[in-house]
């Protein structure tokens, strides 16, 4: 079993690491070469220097990229040499009809595609405890999985290709509301004059806990904002979600007011920095 990266940004190179120290590394490949340099002398690998030359080489294809149309660039560009009954997976954040269409391109040569967007951040990635949400044939995913279970501690198939991005648009939404809570709530505690350390400390263990005020609490307060998932990235998610929303009829208020308040930090020359700076809209 031969796998190759294409991606190398913070999820991608954390995933890209682990499956390294598994053995099962064969190529990578990144637009911005000197990462792929880097990383490549990190663990003793020369770098691809196009998609289509890692394509060639591996049976499993992981993408993690930002944007819909870098999906799509790497499908086509794969598309040209990737061997039949390879299986291509791509772990990045876009649309439903983003991941139809790159199945659609791949079935053509006969390579199967799983959709597997993934929730856990620049940790989860260091940590292979990425929660994993596919979409795909449930025979496929069985096929792959010893490579998933290397980068993830939570693997879920959800259904039809399309369905893990679904699923991730829920999970999107969702960290925008805890987002939107969290940096309110621990605003509001600072401007009470309490000894916030010992609040957090204490809603920590009760109905109110949350992995986002456990790993971004204590960094708010001190205004540090090291990402992380980047604040113009979860833009671009959420996006993707108010599409979605509005084609269905669903309601859009907290993905509404988190796009609004993102573009405000952009604006402000934060949008590399953590999520967790919405904190800076908040405080008094």
């Amino acid at each position: 079993m031969k796998v190759g990266v294409i991606g190398l940004g913070t999820i991608g190179l954390g995933m890209a690491r682990n499956i390294a120290k598994s053995g099962l590394l064969d190529a990578i490949y990144n637009r911005t070469h000197k990462k792929a340099t880097d990383f490549g002398k990190e663990i003793n690998l020369t770098p691809c220097s196009s998609p289509q030359e890692l394509a060639e080489q591996v049976d499993i294809i992981l993408i993690c990229v930002s944007k819909d149309i870098d999906v799509l660039q790497m499908i086509n560009a794969i598309a040209e040499t990737i061997k039949p009954n390879s299986v291509v997976i791509d772990l990045s954040t876009v649309s439903i009809e983003t991941a139809q269409k790159a199945a659609r391109i791949l079935s053509k040569k006969q390579v199967l595609f799983l959709d597997a967007p993934v929730s856990g951040g620049a940790e989860g990635a260091k940590n292979g405890s990425l929660a994993i949400m596919v979409g795909g044939d449930k025979k496929t995913l069985k096929k792959v999985l010893p490579v998933l279970e290397i980068i993830g501690s939570r693997i879920i198939h959800i259904g039809h290709t399309g369905s893990g991005q679904g699923a991730k648009a829920v999970n999107q939404i969702m960290a925008a509301g805890i987002n939107q809570a969290v940096t309110e709530a621990l605003a509001f505690g600072q401007s009470q004059g309490l000894e916030m350390n010992a609040v957090i400390d204490v809603i920590s263990g009760g109905a109110a806990n949350n992995w986002f005020l456990q790993n971004r609490g204590t960094s708010m307060l001190l205004e540090t904002f090291k990402p992380g998932f980047k604040v113009a990235l979860h833009k671009k998610d959420l996006v993707i979600c108010k599409k979605m929303a509005q084609q269905s009829g669903a309601v859009t208020n907290v993905i509404e007011q988190t796009l609004a308040d993102y573009e405000k930090l952009i604006e402000q020359g934060y949008a590399d920095e953590d999520i967790s700076a919405l904190y800076r809209l908040k405080k008094v």
